[in-house]
């Protein structure tokens, strides 16, 4: 009889020790319940995030975050992120979702779930115009400056291995190493080379090679199937209201077009 009760009386606390845990696993629920929702965005990475001139985060990115915020009726509190850091950062609960430009590869998948894609975005090499560069072995010996644990960083490595590829922590520090000539080409988003030209029209720049078409995909957290599905019927209402086509038109200058489920 003693040991009846012990055995019960375990179980029962072993199950009320259960309950918060099992509470606090479902992200959905503690994002609507908390009234915010915490998202890791670039501040470095323009048009998908970037500091305004009112010094408050702007872009595609920015504007994903708050329309998905608006769609479950909470806050959108905006984490800034840098690429080696957001995923880390939505992997420990330090935000619910990361929505920075970020692609999907098959070793990521191993760590976090993608929602279905919400924008375009071609990874590319750019240099100077008189840079004869258009393949990937005319890359063999080029000094290419690249963000660390982008997607970029690992498309150089399978595709031009020859390239001597010198690694950043941030976008901004990428892109300032070519402006300044410690890199003699960069890799990076064909929408961040167009802010580039906009910004400076006689800038010698132009796009080399071609590494991949890689659209954009929002990070959930593993385990929380609930949210996950929740970010991609907002995905997928925008999409059909034509707003994922008029967020690129403002930000890309052209819609986004087809998109991968």
């Amino acid at each position: 009889m003693h040991i009846k009760t012990w055995i019960l009386g375990t179980l029962s606390a072993w199950t009320i020790a259960m309950i918060p845990s099992a509470h606090a696993a479902d992200a959905l629920d503690d994002i609507l319940a908390r009234g915010s929702i915490r998202v890791a965005i670039p501040t470095d990475y323009p048009p998908f995030g970037f500091v305004g001139p009112d010094m408050k985060p702007q872009g595609l990115d920015v504007d994903m975050a708050r329309l998905i915020a608006d769609k479950l009726g909470v806050k959108a509190d905006l984490v800034p992120v840098t690429a080696p850091n957001r995923i880390p950062y939505l992997q420990t609960g330090k935000t619910d979702l990361t929505i920075s430009s970020l692609g999907k590869t098959p070793e990521r998948a191993k760590v976090i779930d993608f929602s279905i894609a919400y924008a375009p975005f071609f990874d590319a090499v750019f240099g100077a115009k008189a840079d004869p560069a258009k393949t990937y072995d005319d890359l063999a010996g080029k000094l290419i400056a690249v963000t660390r644990g982008s997607m970029q960083d690992q498309e150089l490595q399978d595709l031009a291995p020859k390239a001597t590829i010198k690694r950043y922590e941030d976008n901004n520090s990428t892109i300032s190493a070519f402006l300044s000539g410690q890199a003699e080409m960069f890799a990076s988003g064909t929408p961040v080379a167009a802010t580039l030209t906009q910004r400076d029209p006689d800038l010698d720049l132009e796009l080399k090679v071609v590494l991949a078409n890689a659209p954009c995909y929002i990070g959930v957290r593993k385990g929380q199937p609930r949210l996950l599905a929740k970010i991609n019927e907002i995905i997928r209402q925008a999409k059909q209201e034509g707003k994922l086509d008029a967020l690129s038109k403002r930000w890309m200058g052209a819609p986004a077009g087809e998109l991968p489920e």
